[in-house]
């Protein structure tokens, strides 16, 4: 027998040792080769390669598998709740889709700032039909918001110009989103409409960059239930509502069971929860939205009494709401049936803790008389369009800033949504979109509209026709605005430009230059309300364009600005307008705000490097313009 380590090998062995060698990755399972695939340091480009060596790599990458699914939702994982888990996909065909549309996108967003820089104001800025392009696509609605959501989550301090137009982008998508939803939800019959759901749509209308959901208000509203069914317990074990599970359709028919509901409900909401009318801010926008008034645990009468009517209806009580005049309420009728009588209902304070009042004593609320008619139940469009009337008057009595622009516009669209022969809002919209220099064609439409529901208004309607078709006309054939240069002669007293970071010297505000005239450009009206002549220089000195800390946007003299001491972002929400990136001591102007000041850029890097003591390299040549960055191939002298 031959010893260890000599003689004769084992031609068995060897067998094995060869077939072992001749093993290739192919030969593996598909589920490893799948597993293998998964890997995370792998891309989409690894994959396509991978899949493109032979025939069993493609058959195991192939489009309804396990491994382009991986990939789609390692790329994009918000998309996940858009597809079913037990359903088959074709990954790879929703990976090309999404890819192209993200191109897509990103090509619309650059596109929009060199079209709209110089057409549109700074302030109630909006795009108007531009939108259409990105609804033009065909792409899926999904896909598009998911990118516009990924360059609004990318680094918060770079790519200021994209974000700011995905963000004016998705806030249209959303709404049209939440418009189509709440005509469907305006054609349902009149008993059916909740006036929750109405609630919450408008609220979603003016806040479709935040996450309010139905579901979610529907779960809030159900915890402050379970609340009050514990309240009920202790002073009635066997109260009907104990008894009743989640989706039950429970109607409570004694008077004093619901009296018991009733006290209950004002004991969680207003004890417990300190739920309280807001009396100190109550024409606050945030008053009438519904996720807010959860949120904050206040409100005006109508967003108390919507919660307060679908609370008491998930406990059995049916409450009415009531259109009364300056003063929300609802009624708890004390009859059987249903009655006429308006001496036949209890009402509801829900902004003044749950207060019960008779039909007289609610007539002290507002100071006055009022007929039968106010004390009438009604129905769930009139409670929209009074909440919806609450912001249109909140949007008017604005400052005239982007928000209250905002704020007006969207009310206005959801009253003609809910209304739409309303002359009076139309003729309104009509004036802000001009006013605010946008939709002329828009503008156009909606001025017909009127002068078929009321030919008397023909006075108001021909002069906003002439005027919009001049716009028109000027949208044709625009007048770009000449570029400021420094070196110029008569512009030799302007000290700052545009991206320095300033404090106002009087005011104390913050603020961030995004443009300069050499001498006060406004009227003579606004020189004398402003009491520019009390100023050292009057007006004869630059005056500046300022965006401000507190969202406005100003025009501030030389002598009142210094620059800051310790520069800090700017939270104005047309920054990115002019700006495309915030770099620690000033703005970098993105490309259509450096053409207009083609020289102020280096200017910038020379001041803040003076002010904070930087050096060159600490400033990089991010922001200059391509003819005086330094080149890196250039030798020193």
């Amino acid at each position: 027998m031959a010893s260890p380590g000599t003689g004769e090998r084992n031609p068995v062995s060897n067998e094995v040792i060869i077939e072992r060698d001749n093993k290739k990755l192919t030969d593996l399972p598909a589920e490893l080769l799948e597993y293998i695939l998964c890997f995370p340091v792998l891309n989409h480009v690894d994959i396509l390669n991978v899949s493109c060596t032979c025939k069993r790599l493609h058959d195991v990458c192939y489009g309804r598998g396990k491994v382009w699914g991986h990939q789609f939702k390692l790329r994009w994982p918000r998309l996940q709740r858009n597809y079913r888990q037990n359903e088959s996909y074709d990954w790879l065909k929703e990976y090309r889709t999404r890819y192209v549309v993200g191109l897509q996108i990103r090509r619309t967003v650059v596109s929009i700032s060199k079209r709209f820089f110089t057409e549109v104001p700074c302030v109630g800025q909006v795009l108007g039909d531009s939108f259409a392009e990105i609804e033009s696509l065909g792409a899926p609605e999904h896909f598009c918001e998911d990118e516009l959501l990924s360059i609004l989550n990318s680094d918060k301090r770079k790519s200021l110009t994209l974000k700011y137009y995905a963000k004016k982008i998705l806030y249209f998508l959303r709404q049209q989103n939440i418009l189509r939803s709440l005509k469907v939800f305006l054609e349902q019959p009149a008993n059916e409409q909740s006036a929750l759901e109405g609630a919450v749509l408008v609220d979603q209308y003016c806040n479709p960059l935040a996450e309010v959901t139905l579901e979610n208000i529907l779960a809030q509203l159900e915890d402050i239930a379970d609340k009050v069914r514990k309240c009920l317990r202790v002073s009635n074990p066997s109260h009907p509502s104990q008894r009743a599970t989640t989706g039950d359709c429970l109607v409570v028919e004694d008077f004093e069971l619901q009296r018991q509901v009733i006290c209950a409900l004002n004991t969680v909401l207003y004890e417990q929860l300190q739920f309280t009318g807001n009396e100190c801010d109550f024409y606050n926008p945030l008053n009438s939205y519904i996720h807010q008034v959860l949120l904050r645990r206040t409100g005006i009468p109508i967003s108390l009494s919507v919660l307060y009517m679908t609370l008491a209806r998930k406990l059995g009580v049916v409450l009415e709401p009531v259109n009364f005049p300056n003063h929300f309420l609802l009624r708890w009728c004390q009859k059987q049936r249903r009655s006429g009588d308006i001496y036949d209902y209890v009402y509801i304070d829900t902004f003044g803790k749950g207060k019960q009042l008779t039909a007289k004593e609610c007539e002290y609320l507002i100071g006055h008389q009022v007929t039968a008619d106010y004390y009438s139940a009604i129905s769930t469009s009139k409670v929209l369009l009074r909440m919806v009337g609450n912001l249109l008057n909140i949007g008017k009595r604005g400052e005239g800033n982007e928000k209250s622009y905002q704020l007006l516009r969207d009310s206005l669209d959801l009253y003609l949504t809910i209304n739409p022969d309303n002359v009076q809002y139309l003729l309104l919209q009509a004036r802000l979109y001009f006013h605010l220099g946008i939709w002329p064609e828009k503008v156009l439409d909606i001025l017909q509209h009127i002068q078929a529901l009321d030919p008397t208004q023909h006075g108001a309607v021909g002069y906003l026709v002439q005027h919009t078709l001049e716009h028109i006309q000027h949208k044709r054939h625009p007048v770009l605005p000449e570029a400021k240069l420094r070196s110029a002669t008569q512009h030799r007293d302007v000290q700052y430009s545009v991206g320095l970071i300033m404090k106002h010297k009087r005011s104390g505000y913050n603020c961030v230059i995004y443009g300069w005239d050499p001498r006060c450009t406004m009227s003579q009206e606004w020189i004398t309300t402003m009491r520019v002549h009390q100023l050292s220089n009057g007006a004869n000195q630059p005056f500046y364009n300022v965006l401000v800390q507190d969202g406005t946007c100003r025009y501030a003299a030389q002598e009142n600005l210094e620059p800051h001491s310790a520069p800090l972002e700017i939270a104005h929400p047309e920054v990115g307008r002019y700006f495309s990136e915030f770099s620690d001591t000033h703005y970098v102007a993105n490309e259509e705000l450096q053409a207009r000041y083609p020289e102020d850029m280096t200017e910038t890097l020379g001041t803040v490097g003076e002010l904070y003591r930087l050096t060159p390299s600490s400033l990089g040549s991010e922001g200059l313009p391509p003819s005086v960055r330094p080149n890196a191939d250039a030798k020193s002298p």
